[in-house]
């Protein structure tokens, strides 16, 4: 039956994924494989982000998607809140699945849970360069100085390096995040585990964060 669900999904098909949650509310909670060859079992309202980034449906379809799981009583949070996992609101901010991520956390999600490496979902947003998902983020009180696990980094220090090391052609968002996030009090000075800091990252060639960052 799982995988029955996860390809209904994947055809973005509501009426199907309606009547199969109606039939056995218990699948809006029960763990999904990603494909025949991986599978791992996540939270549908983390698979469903998987489809946006994989470009198997759109974000705006997902949030429909995602939406009728919750209606019939999928837990915004997933599997619970254990350190390390990802929840599904931090897959939605690293899997470009923008209006999915608002939508959990209109919902309640937790927000400054730590997920893959120890990042909370405004790390993962500020890495991946989504300027909507981090101003969301912080009005809704996501810790802007908050130091990820692995790595004991700020949000601010994985949006500079996801500028230095993410796609070069949306070196503008990357900007717009570093913006936010300095304006919502992100220290610039605070080391990672290596005693570096933000600054200690640049080059010359880095014009534009040097720039925010003054």
């Amino acid at each position: 039956m799982n995988m029955n669900i996860k390809h209904l999904i994947d055809q973005a098909d509501l009426a199907g994924i309606g009547a199969a949650l109606k039939a056995n509310p218990g699948l809006a909670n029960e763990g999904l494989p990603f494909d025949n060859q991986n599978t791992t079992k996540a939270h549908p309202l983390h698979r469903i982000c998987d489809g946006v980034f994989s470009g198997t449906y759109t974000d705006e379809e997902a949030v429909h998607i995602a939406q009728l799981f919750l209606s019939h009583g999928a837990d915004v949070n997933g599997f619970g809140v254990s350190a390390g996992q990802d929840s599904p609101l931090v897959a939605a901010s690293s899997l470009h699945a923008d209006e999915v991520a608002m939508l959990y956390i209109r919902n309640g999600a937790v927000i400054n849970h730590q997920g893959t490496h120890g990042g909370t979902a405004l790390h993962w947003a500020s890495w991946c360069g989504r300027p909507v998902v981090v101003k969301t983020l912080l009005s809704a009180g996501s810790e802007v100085n908050q130091l990820c696990i692995d790595f004991k980094a700020t949000p601010l220090f994985w949006a500079v390096r996801g500028s230095k090391f993410g796609d070069p052609a949306r070196l503008s968002d990357y900007g717009a995040c570093i913006k936010l996030l300095l304006a919502h009090g992100a220290d610039k000075t605070i080391p990672n585990k290596d005693g570096e800091t933000v600054s200690d990252m640049l080059t010359e060639h880095d014009t534009l964060v040097r720039e925010l960052l003054q």
